[in-house]
C-alpha cells in the first residue's frame, strides 16, 4: 500500500464509518460527537470522537486510537484486514462531507488543532532547566541525545513555554517540558533512526528494527548502549501502530524487537504486531517490574550511582584507618 493510500483512510471519518454501520451520536457539536459505545451494551454515552482530529476515544474502558484501531475492535479483524475494508469504503479522491465536520483534502498547518498554542521558535539546542531535567531526573546522556532533541517555543494566552521536542518523519513534533505536560505539535507521525552500522550486517543477518512506544524510552536505549547496530523506529504513540506496520512492510522488514510500556496498551501493541505477521521480541520481559523502559533504566543508574558512593565511602574509611594506624606507629617509635 502506497503512504497515500493509507493517507486516505486515515482520513475517512469515524463519524462516517459508524453512520455506515447504523449507529448514530446522541449528541453533537461541531467539533466532536459522543455515543454510546458500540463496543458495549451501555446507557450513557461515554465513547467521543473528536471530528477535527478524527481518533475516537472510550472513555469507560480508558482506551482510543485511529479509524483502523476502531474497524478492528468493531470488526474483530487484523490490521492488514481493517486496512484492506476501510479502503474499499474511503473514497478516492480523499475527500469528504463537511456535514461531518471533514472539509477537503487540505492538510491543516500545524498547531492548527490547538489554537490556544502558537508555535515561536524552533531551536537546536536545549535551555540549561531542561537539559537538567533530562539528565538528572530521566537519566539521559545528553552527548548522545542531543543530535535528537529541538527546543521548541510557545505561546498560550499571552504567555511564552518552552519544551523539549522530538521530530517525526512528517514535521511534527513530540513536546515534553520538566513537569507533566506532553503534547504534539502536528501532523502526529512516527520517527525513524538510521544506523550505518545496521549496514555491515545486511549481507549477512540482518538485525532486528528496535521499536519504541515514545522518545524518551528510544533516548534511555542509546543511553545504556555503547553504540546502536540496529535501526529504532518510535511509534510516538501506540495508536500509530497501523503506521509502524506499513513501513516495515514497504521495507520488508519483517523482525522487530519492541520495547513498548509494560500496560494493557502495549502489550496490545505486541500482539498486533504478531497478528501483523512480524517476528516479535517483546523487551519489556527484561523490565517487568518497571512501568517502561525510562523507568527502568534510572532505577538502574540510581543503583550506580549508590554503589559509586559507597564505595567513595568505603576507601575514604580505609584511607583514614590507614592514616589512623600510620599515627600510631609513629607514635610508637618516638
Amino acid at each position: 500500500m502506497k503512504e497515500e493510500d493509507f493517507s486516505r483512510i486515515k482520513r475517512y471519518p469515524i463519524v462516517e464509518y459508524l453512520e455506515r454501520k447504523g449507529i448514530k451520536p446522541v449528541r453533537k457539536t461541531p467539533t466532536y460527537a459522543m455515543y454510546r459505545s458500540p463496543l458495549r451494551e451501555e446507557t450513557h454515552p461515554s465513547f467521543k470522537v473528536d471530528t477535527e482530529k478524527n481518533l475516537w476515544i472510550d472513555y469507560a474502558e480508558g482506551r482510543g486510537g485511529s479509524i483502523i484501531d476502531l474497524c478492528m475492535r468493531l470488526e474483530g479483524c487484523t490490521l492488514s484486514e481493517a486496512i484492506c475494508r476501510l479502503g474499499q469504503n474511503a473514497p478516492a479522491n480523499g475527500t469528504y462531507s463537511s456535514r461531518n465536520g471533514f472539509a477537503s483534502n487540505n492538510t491543516q498547518p500545524a498547531m492548527a488543532a490547538n489554537e490556544a498554542r502558537r508555535l515561536i521558535e524552533i531551536s537546536d539546542t536545549l535551555p540549561p532547566h531542561l537539559q537538567e531535567y533530562l539528565a538528572r531526573e530521566r537519566c539521559i546522556d545528553m552527548e548522545k541525545a542531543k543530535p535528537f532533541l529541538k527546543c521548541i517555543s510557545y505561546e498560550v494566552r499571552g504567555r511564552c513555554y518552552q519544551a523539549i521536542g522530538f521530530a517525526n518523519q512528517s514535521g511534527g513534533y513530540e513536546l515534553r517540558d520538566n513537569s507533566s505536560f506532553k503534547g504534539t505539535i502536528a501532523p502526529k507521525d512516527i520517527t525513524l533512526i538510521f544506523t550505518d552500522k545496521q549496514t555491515e550486517h545486511a549481507i549477512d543477518k540482518p538485525l532486528p528494527v528496535c521499536v519504541f512506544e515514545g522518545f524518551m524510552d528510544f533516548l534511555s536505549f542509546l543511553s545504556m548502549k555503547e553504540e546502536i547496530a540496529s535501526h529504532c523506529l518510535v511509534m510516538n504513540s501506540v495508536s500509530n501502530v497501523a503506521r509502524t506496520a506499513l513501513y516495515l512492510n514497504d521495507h520488508n522488514l519483517t523482525h522487530i524487537r519492541a520495547f513498548l510500556d509494560n500496560d494493557d496498551a502495549g502489550r496490545r501493541t505486541v500482539q498486533e504486531f504478531v497478528r501483523a505477521g512480524f517476528k516479535v521480541e517483546d523487551m519489556s520481559v527484561y523490565y517487568r517490574n518497571f512501568k517502561d523502559l525510562n523507568e527502568f533504566h534510572v532505577c538502574r543508574m540510581r543503583k550506580q550511582e549508590q554503589q559509586k558512593v559507597q564505595e567513595r565511602t568505603r576507601m575514604t574509611v580505609k584511607e583514614q584507618n590507614q592514616n589512623m594506624k600510620s599515627k600510631q606507629v609513629k607514635h610508637k617509635m618516638r
